[in-house]
């Protein structure tokens, strides 16, 4: 009997994600057609601007999100009324999955005929990379801002966590190849265990390496330093991009296999601890573990 509430600054970009793959798929352009109308006002909602401060900076193109109190990306967990990761700003993989929605939208306003939509989505995209490529790189450490344009005293925040890595999984555009491998590399060096990546790496003082205790403790470790499973997926396919090893890639994939047999038997699970030796955590049979893998590992023989 309540309103639902809509907490979430990707679910919509990953719903243009998912159609554009379906439409590579299956050609279908009929429901395109359908679902045309749908996307057009997606993308312009994000360019007007919607609530919980989501919306388009029109100064550089990228997009914004978050107001004090929500949590809007998928590190979601809150302790009582305190928000662990607000990440209000600019958050790194918000706008990778932005520019992907744009570009893959131009390309589909091309196969409609809508040339004008087209040429109109492509320089929203053109103005994005280049946004991207100037604001987001952390030359210091040699890879990608988590958020940038905070309202905290440190505008950008260098923390390391996964997120970046989509930057560099979704599309080959939105980085120069120098900043791709970099990403890639540091996130293999530093987060990268044979279950998933780590959320936060090891020498953050927030790093939390072993996820047990209570609701609040619980929580409190979720994205600061647990390795996620589903992140093994994109984490593969970007070390693909850049270093062109399919084998090198499959083995990343191969890596969690052991799992297999532990835990929910025939499944993998959905979190783990970050320090050694990596105990299964959380849901035993998570949804987003298994299809990640089983996407990237089929992707991957299909560039074979």
């Amino acid at each position: 009997g309540t309103a639902p509430a809509y907490n979430t600054a990707d679910a919509t970009l990953w719903y243009l994600h998912a159609l554009d793959a379906c439409i590579q798929a299956s050609g279908d352009l009929q429901l395109l057609r359908e679902l045309w109308p749908t996307v057009t006002g997606i993308i312009d909602w994000h360019l007007r601007g919607t609530r919980h401060g989501i919306g388009v900076d029109p100064a550089d193109g990228l997009l914004r999100a978050g107001e004090p109190g929500l949590q809007l990306s998928w590190m979601d967990a809150m302790v009582g009324e305190r928000v662990i990761t607000p990440r209000i700003g600019k958050p790194v993989e918000i706008n990778a999955l932005w520019y992907q929605a744009l570009s893959s939208a131009a390309a589909l306003a091309g196969r409609l005929g809508e040339t004008r939509l087209a040429t109109n989505y492509a320089q929203l995209a053109a103005q994005l990379q280049a946004s991207f490529r100037a604001r987001f790189w952390f030359a210091a450490g040699g890879y990608l801002y988590d958020v940038i344009d905070t309202p905290d005293t440190v505008r950008d925040d260098p923390a390391l966590r996964p997120n970046q890595i989509f930057a560099v999984s979704l599309t080959s555009g939105l980085l120069d190849a120098a900043q791709a491998r970099a990403v890639v590399d540091v996130c293999q060096r530093e987060l990268l265990v044979p279950m998933g990546l780590r959320s936060l790496a090891r020498g953050d003082p927030r790093y939390v390496g072993v996820y047990r205790g209570g609701l609040q403790e619980r929580d409190a470790a979720y994205h600061q330093g647990t390795v996620w499973s589903w992140l093994l997926g994109p984490f593969a396919l970007a070390h693909f991009r850049v270093h062109g090893d399919r084998a090198a890639a499959q083995a990343l994939l191969a890596g969690i296999g052991p799992h297999l047999a532990e835990s929910c038997v025939g499944s993998l699970g959905e979190i783990f601890d970050g320090d050694a030796p990596h105990s299964p955590r959380g849901c035993f049979a998570q949804a987003w573990s298994v299809a990640e893998v089983l996407r990237a590992w089929f992707a991957l023989k299909e560039t074979a």
